[in-house]
């Protein structure tokens, strides 16, 4: 199989979907893997290493789409659609909830997209996305003590706090794994912490690893509208894999907040879960709203692209190899986990979270797997 690696083009996305070890062990599979100049070197790898490794190294992006198989870090660009075409296979973050558009233009082009968000073990786990939630979780509180500054438009407060000095006060909405790993950095820093959830076992769990300076509450309404108010730092950390991020940050909470509070919604990749919140870029990251600063990166691991590439490479790996050894359909045959990956094919909506999110009713599985003409 043809398998291309395109340089990513969204704004400040210096990851990329393959290491060279990785270009290694696919040709040793026996499969051509085309790697597009300079693709690598956001995250510091050069196109010498991926020659090494065995990839055809391809100057346009045209060639390195030209494969059966699209393996990438984000979804395509608008520039990008036109590489794209009938039973193509697309591996990548997609979160095709929160933008319309290019779920139309995937089903227009009859793509097989495969998200990376939504491969589900039996378990739970999201094994594609835990790693760059661990990333932005850790990022959240980074970005967010760097906005509580003053000269960036915050309360000019440290989130440590110092002898005699109170520290912030940290709400996180979510006890997933963006938010146990923002509440272990905010922690660690010092900060009055208050992680929020629906799940009493998982709070239970977190009251159990986390230091005494982090403190679980049930999330409902109420409980919402008396820390919101409270918080210096709100970190969003709400997650219904493939679906949209309900909004429980409601407009009314947020005109509550303290003059310069911080608000970092890593949820914003699914829509977002505050009312108030929209994308934003690495270039222009953050505005004002209610006197609130807002933080809506929707691409915040590709600022640390080296480790996070790392992070990511090491888990799709096996992942990519199932579906070029096996083709997509015999892959998802035989891993269920895989086959929850399978968002749209050939125009049909097939995962159920985001058929909601468009009012439809999702196509079975089953019927895409046995259907519609074998890309490989």
């Amino acid at each position: 199989m043809r398998i291309g690696v395109p340089r990513e083009i969204k704004a400040d996305e210096y990851r990329v979907a393959m290491l060279p070890v990785g270009v290694e062990v696919l040709t040793r599979d026996g499969h051509i893997v085309l790697v597009e100049s300079g693709a690598g070197l956001g995250s510091g790898i050069s196109d010498e290493e991926y020659a090494q490794a065995g990839a055809r190294i391809v100057s346009t992006p045209e060639e390195a789409y030209g494969a059966d198989l699209i393996v990438k870090v984000k979804e395509p660009q608008p520039s990008e659609y036109r590489f794209l075409h009938e039973g193509q296979v697309l591996f990548t973050y997609f979160h095709f909830a929160a933008n319309e558009e290019l779920t139309e233009e995937m089903r227009r082009r009859g793509v097989v997209c495969v998200a990376y968000e939504t491969i589900q073990t039996e378990d739970g786990t999201l094994p594609l996305l835990t790693p760059m939630s661990e990333v932005a979780g850790r990022m959240a509180i980074q970005e967010g003590a760097k906005y509580l500054e003053r000269p960036m438009m915050g309360r000019g407060i440290l989130l440590s706090g110092l002898p005699g000095v109170a520290p912030a006060d940290v709400v996180i909405v979510g006890g997933g794994v963006v938010g146990m790993n923002a509440a272990k950095i905010a922690a660690g820093l010092g900060a009055n912490v208050t992680v929020m959830d629906i799940n009493v076992d998982r709070m239970r769990y977190l009251s159990d690893v986390l230091p005494p300076n982090v403190t679980t509450l049930f999330s409902d309404l109420h409980s919402l509208r008396r820390m919101v108010p409270r918080a210096d730092l709100l970190i969003g950390a709400v997650l219904i894999p493939g679906a949209r991020t309900p909004k429980l940050i409601t407009a009314e909470m947020v005109q509550q907040m303290k003059p310069g509070a911080v608000i970092v919604d890593v949820s914003i990749d699914q829509g977002g879960c505050v009312e108030t919140i929209r994308p934003t870029t690495h270039q222009q990251p953050t505005f004002i709203e209610y006197g609130v600063v807002h933080y809506g990166v929707t691409n915040m691991p590709g600022a640390v692209g080296r480790t996070s590439t790392y992070a990511l490479c090491n888990v799709t790996l096996p992942y990519v190899r199932r579906l070029a050894n096996e083709g997509w359909r015999q892959a998802m045959r035989k891993d269920r986990a895989l086959a929850r990956g399978l968002n749209i094919a050939f125009g049909r909506i097939v995962h159920p979270g985001v058929a909601e999110a468009y009012g439809e009713e999702p196509t079975p599985l089953e019927a895409v797997l046995g259907s519609g003409p074998v890309p490989v």
